[in-house]
């Protein structure tokens, strides 16, 4: 009986912090952009494209960057040490026009990560101070993504966060990967609404050459492998100088790993990242993740000794309403549908995963970007 009592204090314990981080979330629902894109003003962009043997995505990505409805804008592409033909490729292009540079690595430094190196030569090589990134396994969705991220920089503003979900397809492993994104965008998204970013997506993201050189770029994580964007943001962006875009034209598709194998990698990079970030955001990630696994194990053991059904089911039942709330309306709001009938599955899993993962990331001391 003790031991029931002691879980049942356990249970309302992290239901409790489960349910202030879920309110939390909702901050993004009721976001409604503040700018006149009509008026806003138009500036030169430089995006900027690193692409390691991704001839394939190229020859896809790229004209939809060149068929964008902006007045100024060049495309940097960085040919990282590349052995396909995305070299001859990029070579065809830039003579056929005059807004694309190639910027080409043979070797990479041993006191930088690769990916890093990349980008900042790709930042060097740009003309103007608005830099777009995206990734070459990305499509755009409209001809004016550049126009509605580059609207989010104004005379206050460094930096924006975008979004950039992966393509639904039908299969489990699919189902959590569309969750964890809907999750984490609304996390990170409501969080930098809330004042408090702590990170962004390099798959979409916009900020400031003058503020990447003024804080001497990846200074103090050169050497990480991912971090380019997330452990960026966590450093430098503040209340006062990033916004958020989350209209539809601005929305930035990805392809999502076909295999677990290959995603668990993928995650396990993500997540080795995390133990770079501030104190305060790994104190703050750190409880969530915590709280969800907890939750569970306390909810499925009091509900097999059925002890406290009332208590126990009505505070599932409440928090998988608030839930239902942020999953249904906010993948609604960012253009992404989650199916939340099956909403409990994919959160019961990604419980699971989330030590699976988070441990052997945090213990990693190295983990390669391609």
């Amino acid at each position: 009986m003790i031991f029931s009592e002691v879980l049942l204090l356990i249970f309302t314990g992290v239901l409790f912090v489960q349910l202030l981080y879920w309110l939390s979330f909702s901050r993004l629902l009721f976001y409604k952009s503040d700018l006149d894109n009509k008026s806003a003003a138009k500036p030169p962009v430089s995006i900027i494209l690193c692409a390691l043997n991704e001839a394939k995505n190229l020859k896809e990505l790229i004209p939809q960057i060149l068929e964008q409805d902006y007045p100024e804008f060049e495309l940097i592409v960085v040919d990282d040490r590349s052995t396909d033909d995305s070299y001859d490729y990029l070579i065809k292009l830039r003579d056929a026009f005059n807004n694309i540079k190639i910027v080409k690595i043979d070797t990479v430094p041993d006191h930088m990560d690769a990916k890093k190196y990349a980008i900042i030569l790709g930042i060097k090589a740009a003309t103007n101070d608005v830099l777009l990134f995206t990734d070459a396994d990305c499509r755009l969705r409209s001809k004016n993504w550049i126009k509605q991220m580059a609207s989010e920089i104004t005379d206050s503003t460094s930096i924006a966060l975008g979004f950039s979900p992966y393509k639904a397809e039908s299969s489990l492993l699919n189902l959590i990967v569309n969750y964890e994104t809907v999750i984490t965008a609304t996390h990170y998204l409501s969080s930098a609404l809330w004042g408090a970013p702590y990170m962004g997506v390099g798959r979409n993201l916009i900020y400031r050459k003058s503020l990447f050189l003024g804080k001497k770029g990846f200074n103090g994580f050169n050497k990480v492998t991912g971090g380019d964007d997330d452990l960026f943001i966590n450093r430098h962006a503040s209340g006062g100088n990033c916004r958020i875009c989350i209209h539809p034209e601005a929305i930035v598709d990805s392809f999502p790993k076909k295999n677990w194998s290959t995603y668990m990698k993928q995650k396990r990079r993500h997540l080795s990242v995390g133990k770079h970030y501030r104190s305060r955001d790994k104190w703050r990630l750190g409880l969530f993740a915590t709280s969800q696994i907890l939750f569970w194990i306390c909810f499925v053991t009091l509900a097999i000794l059925k002890v406290y059904p009332y208590v126990v089911f009505g505070g599932f039942g409440l928090r998988l309403i608030i839930q239902i709330a942020v999953v249904g309306i906010g993948s609604e709001k960012l253009s992404n549908r989650f199916p939340v009938f099956l909403l409990p599955v994919s959160d019961l899993i990604y419980s699971i995963y989330l030590p699976a993962l988070g441990i052997p990331a945090l213990l990693s001391k190295k983990v390669k970007w391609n």
